[in-house]
């Protein structure tokens, strides 16, 4: 368990996002679904909502975390159940490790956390903020939505602070909202942060998780690891760069390889146009996007490996603005593509992969591919059933997509023109799609 931030497009209480949310009438910030999801946050919300109406607006949300922080410390002394193994306060700050940058950004969060921060007469140090600051800044994780699929805060989990990085690790993490299946009863809350195993662990060996995205080179892992976390990762996957090949990759083809030279060229080609692809991403310019990507996947042809780290985020732009226009089918063989490099990079039950061949599976079925969808689709279900759990929202999703999937498929093998009847039928009274 532990103290969260959000942003308001979803519900402050169970993170569904939704278009019409209920707007606190006192602060004017918080958002919920309705009365019972208001009346469940209030306890944690309440202090909060004074200290926003005091200042007449929400401060950033490290320093709305690190007012939840205080306020439980004084509560709960830190402590928020029996099974919080650590205090907050007790954790890694790396303070003394940050850049002049950082150094100075966090004066400013320290100077407007004072103007926002009211506990009755207790004040703080300038020092002990500090120490909370640098708390948060190398321990909070980032949460999603309740469907898993966007980045909607901060949180601060002090068991889960506990586990070391590896980048090929045992275990991975997952935000349960408010599941009620733990084992044991004293386990069940709101919502809690879940360690869950990749894979069968030797009893004795650590359970690790990973900080950073894998889908980086050993030595920009290495750097951001770093950068953020401030130790040097020396993980068998980064200290025997272990899959660096494969992501800067050649292809070959009966033993024919593209010159040095080649390769060089279209490497920076490919580096230069990934600016240029998320600079119009920014901007709404989704024709353009498309444009640069097609140019750039052209020039990678038969000279960046399918596994090559600038193919492969060309691949996931393309397909994903592809759908958002609706060109499903040039969508989906981008997104098969993708999927097939990320099986070959990430662990087979890594959950970034999962929601990558479930988004693929989504997008074959929107192009009608419903073979290779209803697969991708079972494939996804299985690595998020171990990533996930099977009461996640996400899983639930997964499900009912695969009985759906299924349905069509015995559909179709019995008559295609019958299936494809319906579907077009159906496609027409469907409105736009949205942005996956």
């Amino acid at each position: 368990m532990g103290d969260i931030i959000f942003t308001s497009q979803v519900c402050h209480s169970c993170f569904r996002r939704q278009a019409k949310l209920h707007r606190c009438a006192q602060c004017k910030f918080a958002h919920y679904c309705d009365r019972t999801c208001q009346t469940a946050c209030w306890d944690e919300h309440k202090q909060e909502c004074g200290a926003i109406k005091k200042i007449g607006k929400a401060p950033s949300e490290n320093i709305r975390l690190a007012a939840r922080v205080l306020w439980r410390i004084h509560k709960d002394t830190g402590i928020a159940s029996d099974s919080q193994l650590i205090s907050v306060d007790q954790l890694e700050d790396h303070v003394a490790d940050l850049p002049e940058k950082d150094l100075k950004q966090l004066k400013t969060d320290v100077h407007n956390f004072l103007e926002y921060w009211s506990y009755g007469r207790k004040q703080h140090s300038v020092d002990y903020i500090s120490h909370i600051f640098g708390i948060i800044k190398c321990n909070g994780f980032t949460l999603s939505d309740q469907r898993g699929l966007q980045a909607v805060g901060v949180g601060l989990f002090p068991n889960l602070c506990l586990v070391n990085h590896d980048c090929w690790p045992n275990c991975t993490v997952i935000l349960n909202h408010g599941n009620q299946s733990a084992l044991s009863s004293a386990l069940h809350s709101q919502r809690r942060i879940e360690l869950r195993a990749l894979e069968k662990i030797p009893e004795g060996a650590e359970l690790t998780v990973s900080y950073v995205d894998f889908l980086n080179l050993s030595a920009d892992r290495q750097k951001k690891l770093k950068e953020h976390f401030h130790f040097d990762c020396t993980c068998e996957h980064c200290s025997q760069h272990i899959k660096d090949d494969l992501m800067m990759a050649a292809t070959e083809s009966e033993g024919n390889k593209p010159s040095a030279d080649k390769v060089k060229e279209v490497t920076s080609f490919s580096k230069g146009c990934l600016e240029k692809i998320e600079s119009s991403r920014i901007q709404g310019e989704y024709h353009e996007v498309v444009k640069l990507c097609r140019e750039c996947l052209g020039k990678q042809e038969n000279v960046l490996a399918d596994t090559h780290l600038y193919k492969l985020r060309v691949l996931s732009v393309a397909s994903e603005v592809l759908s958002y226009l609706q060109s499903f089918s040039e969508a989906a063989d981008c997104a098969r593509r993708m999927v097939e490099g990320y099986m070959k990079l990430y662990h087979h039950n890594n959950a970034l992969l999962g929601m990558a061949i479930m988004r693929a599976g989504v997008t074959h079925w929107h192009a009608g591919e419903i073979e290779m969808a209803h697969g991708l689709i079972c494939k996804a279900y299985g690595i998020l059933m171990v990533t996930h759990g099977p009461n996640h929202a996400i899983t639930s999703d997964l499900e009912s997509m695969r009985t759906q999937t299924e349905m069509e498929l015995k559909m179709f093998k019995q008559n295609e023109d019958v299936y494809h009847t319906m579907r077009d039928a159906a496609l027409k009274n469907q409105p736009r799609a949205s942005k996956q």
